[in-house]
């Protein structure tokens, strides 16, 4: 069995908790769904802050420009940041994945004031930590972007990546896209947006991310032992982390 071969059989129970969580049949309602939405838009933020860290530590983003060593896992990671920051919209227009779920959100009805307004600090104040700790947001979110950025200041690419690779959001089954567009053809909700993201980030994972996520834990990690502990270990600290955004999210629309 090979080092990658291992760390998905480590991670399996763990995934397979997540993708038959009770949250998913709970969703039964728009209610139920804007509250889900409400919640579930920081974990997609956060995601873009794990990409970009590894766009920052494998590629040259610095001027003078100077060649980088990490070939492979340098390209892999501007070809993930390309369709994640320069994807496209029902309409053809180009908007990163997390606007494309902030249109979903607005066009189901669900808030988007927390999100933006945690957006504007953000960029005010250049800092994660400040920005959070001025907003009221529900504390399992708050915990979940918490270890996100705990991961990025390991400033350990094998560790970073495995987070990045294990924690997305293809753990969003197919069941939940299943429920969106029952929901959308009894005219409870209009949600054409909420569809297209999700089948387009489940296709691109799938297809395209998936693979190429893999084959960079792989040059990252190499033949070190301890490194492959280290993504192991961080890779289920991160599904346990979802877990419990998952529980928590449950315990709100019920």
């Amino acid at each position: 069995m090979s080092h990658i071969q291992k760390l998905e059989n480590d991670l399996s129970e763990y995934r397979n908790i997540l993708i038959n969580h009770k949250l998913y049949s709970n969703l039964d309602s728009k209610e139920k769904l804007v509250k889900f939405m409400e919640n579930h838009v920081f974990a997609v933020w956060d995601f873009m802050s794990l990409i970009k860290a590894l766009q920052n530590n494998l590629t040259c983003v610095e001027v003078p420009w100077t060649p980088n060593k990490n070939n492979l896992a340098g390209r892999l990671v501007n070809d993930i940041v390309l369709a994640e920051e320069s994807d496209i919209d029902l309409n053809g227009n180009t908007k990163s994945h997390f606007e494309l779920y902030l249109d979903s959100m607005s066009q189901i009805g669900a808030s988007t004031d927390l999100i933006n307004s945690f957006i504007l600090k953000i960029i005010e104040s250049k800092s994660y930590s400040k920005s959070v700790n001025e907003i009221d947001i529900n504390k399992a979110v708050k915990n979940f972007m918490d270890f996100t950025f705990d991961i990025i200041a390991t400033n350990k690419n094998h560790v970073i990546a495995s987070v990045f690779t294990f924690g997305r959001e293809d753990l969003i089954p197919d069941m939940f896209i299943e429920i969106v567009k029952k929901l959308s053809s009894s005219n409870e909700i209009k949600a054409d947006n909420l569809i297209y993201y999700l089948e387009r980030h489940i296709e691109i994972d799938a297809d395209e991310h998936g693979p190429m996520a893999l084959k960079m834990i792989e040059e990252l990690c190499g033949n070190d032992e301890k490194k492959w502990e280290e993504a192991t270990t961080a890779s289920i600290e991160a599904l346990n982390m979802r877990i419990k955004l998952w529980d928590s999210i449950n315990e709100i629309i019920s």
